[in-house]
């Protein structure tokens, strides 16, 4: 037997030991969701069970992410196990918290307790590993409220010292949580329906626009022509977007999603007040740049139409994600291991977005899919039912890639980050994400 294989039995006897406790944990965490950056409840449970296991844990990063780091024997590369803290709002779903709305309604208190299971793990097999695994616990992974962030899109910070992102793993970078991690994992459960286990799949960027178009009130039975109607003219440009959604190539993966509100007046007056804001995906950062130009040209037509004036406010939401093939190729051999290789899949693209794709900019990231859900994400249907597959055996994976990457003095860890060497720079990356994020006005009456 290799020594790699014997680390692995040890640490998956241990993981299974604690079988029960792990998906338990899962089960726990599903039925008391928190929004984004107010995880205050999960995360003092999540640290409660590192200080548990002896680890020194930082607790209050990024308002309410923890981090706890796991030495081995000597000084090598940094893995990092990441799990998301909070849930969606989504007050319809029938586990929803009945004052927050939040539900979790996309899994992520699954990948607390597989971070948590991988780490009861890799104590049994961490003093013969070659480096050290950094488990962390991000706030945000949704975009939540950002109405504060999209009014700081002038570049003041949000009111009242609040996160500058939107999103919890730029404001880790921000803060410097990630400082000496090399790479990371994350395995988030996938919709009800899919392959048991996925790797490699590539998911869009995105940002936000806000559009506020403002005009003139004014009698709308006797002398609407006096009046400047905002309401129609955001209605024009949300029809302006959906004519736009042909121009884009398929390869780049644009979808458009967009809210229409006007504030309330009068029945009978011209209104004066209308919102349009816009969700832009897009497969590359480049393709995120174009279709928020087209958006940004179709919000300045129908102001054009109208004569209205129109303030625009972009934000970035995530980058796109691309994972590191050599990392993913070590958590897919472990996975199978676990699980078998049948009904699993490997190199999808999917519409949706993770603030992974951030981290992966700076980073070698993997970004697997497991089961043990049902439902499709972020619906009222979505749970998880079989907290075995969707925790205790992403957390027998998690640990088994962490013992090829750090056994044997760190060769695997090292060939992955030869392979997929980071894009940029934290600094570099902060300063592309703050550039995506801007402040438009357009004075057509």
């Amino acid at each position: 037997m290799s020594n790699a294989a014997r680390l692995k039995d040890d640490a998956h006897a241990a993981i299974e030991r604690h079988a029960e406790e792990i998906a338990a944990l899962s089960d726990h965490l599903m039925h008391r969701p928190e929004p984004g950056y107010a995880e205050f409840a999960t995360a003092a449970h999540f640290a409660e069970r590192l200080t548990r296991m002896g680890l020194p844990v930082r607790t209050g990063l990024a308002r309410t992410g923890v981090l706890a780091t796991m030495a081995g024997r000597g000084d090598g590369p940094c893995v990092a196990l990441v799990g998301e803290l909070d849930a969606l709002t989504l007050p319809e779903h029938p586990l929803a918290d009945p004052g927050t709305g939040a539900a979790h309604a996309c899994g992520h208190h699954a990948q607390l307790a597989a971070v948590a299971g991988a780490a009861l793990g890799l104590s049994a097999v961490m003093a013969e590993l070659d480096g050290s695994v950094a488990l962390i616990a991000a706030p945000a992974e949704e975009l939540g409220d950002l109405d504060s962030h999209l009014d700081a899109a002038a570049g003041a910070r949000p009111s009242g010292g609040g996160p500058e992102f939107p999103v919890g793993k730029a404001e880790l970078l921000r803060e410097g949580a990630f400082d000496g991690v090399d790479m990371a994992l994350l395995v988030h459960t996938g919709r009800g329906g899919g392959p048991r286990f996925s790797v490699g799949d590539t998911l869009n960027g995105s940002l936000v626009t806000r559009a506020r178009f403002r005009g003139r009130s004014a009698h709308a039975g006797s002398s609407p022509w006096l009046g400047v109607n905002a309401l129609k003219a955001a209605g024009l440009a949300a029809h302006g977007i959906d004519a736009q959604r042909e121009t884009f190539a398929d390869e780049h993966a644009v979808r458009l999603n967009y809210l229409l509100a006007h504030d309330q007046g009068a029945l009978g007056s011209v209104p004066s007040a209308a919102t349009l804001q816009t969700l832009v995906r897009a497969r590359t950062v480049e393709a995120l740049h174009t279709a928020a130009a087209t958006v940004g040209r179709t919000v300045r037509a129908g102001a054009l139409a109208f004569g209205a004036r129109v303030e625009v406010d972009t934000l970035l939401g995530y980058l796109p994600l691309d994972s590191a093939p050599a990392l993913d190729d070590i958590v897919e051999r472990n996975a199978h291991r676990v699980i078998g290789g049948t009904g699993t899949a490997r190199g999808r693209h999917l519409g949706a977005c993770t603030d992974m794709g951030d981290l992966g900019h700076v980073m070698p990231v993997s970004h697997p899919y497991t089961g043990g859900a049902e439902g499709d994400h972020h619906s009222a249907d979505y749970r998880v039912r079989d907290h075995r597959a969707a925790a205790v055996e992403p957390a027998l994976y998690l640990a088994g890639a962490v013992i090829d990457l750090l056994g044997d003095g760190a060769a695997a860890a090292r060939h992955v980050l030869g392979e997929s060497p980071p894009r940029m720079s934290v600094p570099e990356y902060l300063a592309l994400r703050r550039a995506m994020s801007r402040h438009d006005e357009w004075e057509d009456v």
